[in-house]
């Protein structure tokens, strides 16, 4: 199955407004500009935030969660490696070409009968702070590189022997529905605000 890039292209741009509304009215204290240049964007940043009271400078890539609108996911993927022509390439979040110093991590993307997005939910994750504790919890970019090349023929949740699947998380394997054969890291969005990671905005 190939993945829509165009259809999702449309939903990204249709849902911008809607997150630049919740970003005007929660971030008070920053100023934000959308990027629109491609090789930023590949870089990962899809919007610049400048805090007026430290002059500090981060970049936010969005990540949002368009193939469940209408639905409410306890749990976000994390994208380790995918599959192109036959090699295995690192994912995002691991990527050290990736500036990305937060995530923003689109949930719960409702639309009413007419397509448009009426609501959704926003959390920032410091994509830092969260690659140290997964370090300390010995899910480490090797350990996983490993255990994705090890099990490259499985296909659905592989456990994790230092997450509880049930409150934490596991690995997903897409190795048979998608083209990308992406191996994702599924964290439940309360893990990330247990382990210190994660601010909700909205």
């Amino acid at each position: 199955m190939k993945s829509n890039f165009k259809t999702d292209l449309s939903k990204e741009q249709r849902l911008t407004p809607l997150l630049d509304t919740y970003y005007q009215k929660h971030l008070k204290n920053y100023e934000f500009e959308r990027v629109s240049h491609l090789k930023k964007q590949r870089q990962g940043i899809d919007l610049i935030l400048k805090d007026n009271r430290s002059g500090n400078t981060y970049f936010v890539d969005e990540k949002a969660q368009l193939d469940y609108i209408n639905e409410s996911l306890p749990t976000f993927g994390f994208e380790l490696f995918y599959t192109k022509n036959g090699v295995q390439k690192q994912g995002w979040l691991f990527d050290v070409s990736k500036k990305t110093h937060f995530y923003a991590l689109v949930t719960n993307i409702y639309s009413d009968e007419a397509d448009v997005f009426t609501s959704c939910n926003i959390t920032f994750v410091n994509r830092e702070k969260l690659i140290l504790r997964l370090h300390e919890m010995g899910l480490n970019q090797h350990f996983l590189e490993q255990l994705a090349l090890d099990q490259q023929h499985v296909h659905g949740k592989l456990l994790l022997e230092s997450l509880n699947p049930k409150n934490d998380g596991y690995l997903f394997f897409s190795t048979k529905n998608k083209e990308e054969k992406p191996v994702n890291l599924i964290l439940k969005l309360d893990f990330l605000n247990r382990i210190g990671v994660a601010k909700r905005l909205v």
